[in-house]
């Protein structure tokens, strides 16, 4: 918890920018935008933007233990189901493109553990490792020609290339610097994973039914 102090016209403010990013379906982390990271995780900013949602049957949901914050809805009536409904098989379609990038990185990078939120991928240095493992490349090859990233590309450095603008676009990635090469993980990842993790608790259920379960878990 902050122990930062707003004043009302500094909370207004900051509650109209984040209601406005929350709308557009962006997730807010503390990589993405630390100011309204910071701004929600004060209880006054946060009651003020979950008020005006829940006007529009909207409300702030969370994931990555509370580090990741998103739009979900308050209330499910029919039109809400289709469009959670949407959105959900929208994911499913992309996890494994997804999966199998995560994969690629952290075997090519040589880690223990998953990609998480923070962490820095230095572009030309993975690059390097693909470039000299047949088979991280064929990887690469596979999974750049998904519908997802659609590379026509036959080459690591076009391939890579456009995977990591494409992830940047989706907003699981961050490029501080344009003018360097390293991208930085964003806390949408930790919310991925929590919907891999609940596919996976509840895989014998249609894709309407884990989509009306996860809105109620607030995953979506």
């Amino acid at each position: 918890m902050t122990s930062e102090v707003y004043d009302n016209d500094t909370v207004l403010v900051g509650a109209g920018a984040i209601i406005e990013q929350l709308l557009r379906g962006e997730f807010i982390c503390r990589i993405t935008n630390e100011e309204g990271w910071r701004a929600l995780k004060n209880n006054s900013t946060r009651e003020r933007v979950e008020s005006y949602l829940n006007q529009i049957n909207r409300t702030i949901a969370s994931a990555g233990e509370g580090e990741v914050f998103f739009c979900g809805y308050l209330q499910l009536g029919e039109t809400e189901r289709k469009v959670v409904t949407s959105q959900f098989k929208e994911i499913c379609s992309a996890l494994i493109p997804l999966v199998e990038w995560l994969v690629l990185v952290q075997e090519a990078s040589g880690q223990d553990a998953p990609l998480s939120e923070g962490a820095p991928i230095r572009l030309t240095e993975l690059q390097a490792r693909i470039e000299d493992t047949p088979a991280f490349s064929e990887q690469l090859t596979k999974l750049s020609h998904y519908r997802l990233f659609g590379s026509s590309s036959n080459n690591v450095d076009g391939q890579i290339k456009l995977v990591f603008k494409r992830l940047v676009e989706l907003g699981y990635l961050t490029k501080p610097n344009a003018e360097k090469q390293i991208y930085i993980a964003t806390g949408k990842l930790d919310y991925l994973y929590e919907v891999i993790r609940f596919i996976d608790e509840t895989e014998g259920l249609s894709l309407e039914a884990q989509a009306e379960t996860a809105t109620q878990r607030e995953l979506i």
